[in-house]
């Protein structure tokens, strides 16, 4: 149901960018297809962005760039060869160099390229959210990589995540533990809302969550270290 849910989410998002160039003066059957160019550029920044690693300052810098120069320009392309064929070949079939029109500014503007492409993507994030909120059950696995070797989890066997200098070791049910170098900033921006940091070295699953004193949380049987600057998240756990 979620992944329906989510695939409904990408067809009203196309038809609302679809009415937006009916309002240029295309036909709405040309309108849709040029919409529809959108979604690759903000599939790709729902993909790609959470996989910078910004553990080294720079080198996450740059990879935003990278990736943002990326889907810009493949986005400018795809708007200038859609243009050019429903100019050329909508009407009746026949190409006429003549009968094209000015190239709406739209479709050239990498500002204006870039706040629908993040409307979008920004919008998924948020209606996938609450989807998780609603719908834990049908929450996507967790992946990663521990040790070269993929490992997939559902989220709610991860117990907590637990970070040590440049190494990271995720806790999950059955006393697993799997290693790896994403640093926990990483892992909560992808983990909220189940997930609530306590400290700067604990992430942890809010339904893992057993019991709580004033400076110790409890995950079953292990006592994990609550700092002084998320005492007052903590305290929404409601123990």
């Amino acid at each position: 149901m979620k992944r329906l849910l989510v695939i409904l989410y990408w067809a009203v998002a196309t038809l609302l960018v679809a009415i937006v160039f009916t309002g240029m003066g295309y036909p709405f059957n040309e309108a849709f297809f040029i919409s529809t160019l959108y979604l690759s550029g903000a599939l790709a920044a729902v993909f790609f962005f959470p996989k910078v690693n910004f553990k080294n300052r720079r080198a996450g810098i740059k990879d935003t760039i990278f990736i943002v120069l990326g889907i810009l320009v493949g986005e400018i392309v795809l708007f200038l060869m859609a243009h050019s064929y429903v100019s050329l070949y909508g009407k009746d079939g026949y190409m006429w160099i003549s009968d094209i029109p000015e190239i709406p500014e739209i479709f050239t503007n990498p500002v204006y390229i870039a706040l629908i492409l993040t409307a979008l993507a920004t919008g998924a994030y948020f209606f996938e959210s609450w989807l998780d909120r609603k719908r834990p059950e049908e929450s996507s696995p967790v992946r990663f990589v521990s040790g070269r070797k993929p490992v997939s989890l559902p989220m709610d066997e991860i117990l907590y995540v637990e970070s040590n200098d440049s190494v990271t070791t995720v806790v999950a049910t059955g006393d697993r533990r799997f290693k790896n170098t994403t640093p926990i900033s990483h892992w909560e921006a992808n983990l909220q809302p189940h997930f609530i940091r306590i400290h700067r070295s604990y992430l942890v699953n809010r339904q893992a969550v057993t019991g709580l004193d004033v400076d110790i949380l409890y995950v079953g049987d292990t006592q994990l270290p609550i700092s002084r600057k998320y005492k007052e998240r903590v305290k929404d756990l409601g123990f």
